[in-house]
This record gives C-alpha cells, sequence and structure tokens, in this order.
C-alpha cells in the first residue's frame, strides 16, 4: 500500500492475530471500514483503535453512562457505605 494512513489486509491480520481471509470476511461484511484502492482494500489508521476495541462510539458510551446511572439509582446508599470503609 505504501500510504501510511492505510493497513493493508494482511498488516492488520498480522496486528489481529488472524487470517487475511477472515479480515476480508470482516471487511466484505462491514464489520470493518476499508476503502477500494484498485482490486485491493486498505484499512484506514484511524479505524484501528476502534477496530481494536480501544475506543468507543456515542451508542457505547451512552450504554455505559446509562449503566452508571441505573447502578448509582439502585445501589447509591451501599456504594457510599463502601466508600466511608
Amino acid at each position: 500500500m505504501g500510504d501510511s494512513k492505510y493497513l493493508s489486509i494482511q498488516e492488520l491480520a498480522g496486528i489481529l492475530g488472524i487470517s487475511r481471509i477472515a479480515v476480508y470476511k470482516k471487511v466484505k461484511r462491514g464489520d470493518i471500514k476499508a476503502v477500494r484502492i484498485g482490486r485491493s482494500f486498505a484499512i484506514p489508521k484511524k479505524y484501528i483503535d476502534s477496530i481494536l476495541g480501544r475506543s468507543l462510539g456515542a451508542k457505547e458510551k451512552g450504554r455505559i453512562d446509562a449503566a452508571v446511572k441505573k447502578t448509582v439509582k439502585e445501589y447509591g446508599e451501599v456504594l457510599r457505605l463502601l466508600g466511608k470503609e
């Protein structure tokens, strides 16, 4: 690929520890965002953190926030008491 903004399917397969075919299938299903360059696919490096699960999207952040609010609502007093120990 040569362009440092992108990874090839083979490079991403090495990072993820899975086969090239598995990465290709994930790209075809839309699980991994990629751009087509000629007959090949390139994965923008800006998506690597989300592919590796190191970043959260708005949907995931919203679910976490809702879970925290529910926990505080249901167990707030217990959490306060535990914090005093």
